[in-house]
């Protein structure tokens, strides 16, 4: 159970989960706004299913069909069984908050259906705008800083030109034409890493 004493109109409550963290905005009497993918609400109008707590098919298909919606929750639906963490945002963000009952009414402005996309507007943008006037994420900067460095390793050159080679070696098709692609790929990891 949750001591609900513990959060205050307009606190950003975070969840950890395994490959990620959840992010909502509380609006008191044990409610919560969060953006979570739900494809249910795209093939649906049925208000009473809907309003169930999103199942890891419903999220998942959600996610895959870019469909999403700002609802509210109960903090133990919201949370999930898993600890929250109080505003820790608010360590990180350069930018200082704003007053909690502006946060709130932002939240609640923005329920209803939206776009999703894991990188561009997913449950920390949301949260984020709210919070702080800012649609950022910090779990979307680090996954594709991450990415960036993979992608654009000295290795990651010496692969592409090694596939290119054996690409051509193996299909007999070594042509200008794929020489110049072998060579201009490889070359721009290269230059970029």
């Amino acid at each position: 159970m949750y001591d609900l004493s513990l959060y205050k109109r307009g606190d950003l409550l975070e969840v950890p989960r395994t490959l990620f963290t959840h992010f909502g905005i509380y609006l008191g009497d044990n409610r919560v706004a969060h953006l979570i993918p739900d494809i249910l609400p795209a093939i649906t109008k049925d208000k009473s299913a809907i309003a169930k707590m999103v199942t890891n098919n419903r999220l998942l298909m959600g996610v895959i069909a870019k469909v999403a919606s700002v609802r509210v929750d109960s903090v133990a639906d919201f949370a999930y069984g898993s600890d929250i963490l109080i505003n820790h945002m608010d360590k990180v963000c350069r930018q200082p908050p704003l007053d909690g009952e502006e946060v709130a009414r932002r939240a609640e402005k923005l329920l209803g259906s939206v776009t999703y996309s894991l990188l561009w507007y997913n449950c920390e943008h949301y949260v984020m705008y709210c919070r702080y006037g800012m649609a950022i994420s910090y779990q979307t900067y680090q996954f594709c800083t991450t990415v960036r460095k993979i992608v654009f390793s000295r290795m990651s050159a010496y692969l592409t030109a090694l596939c290119g080679v054996c690409f051509m070696l193996c299909l007999s098709c070594v042509t200008p034409l794929t020489v110049v692609l072998t060579v201009l790929v490889s070359f721009t990891i290269w230059m970029a890493s």
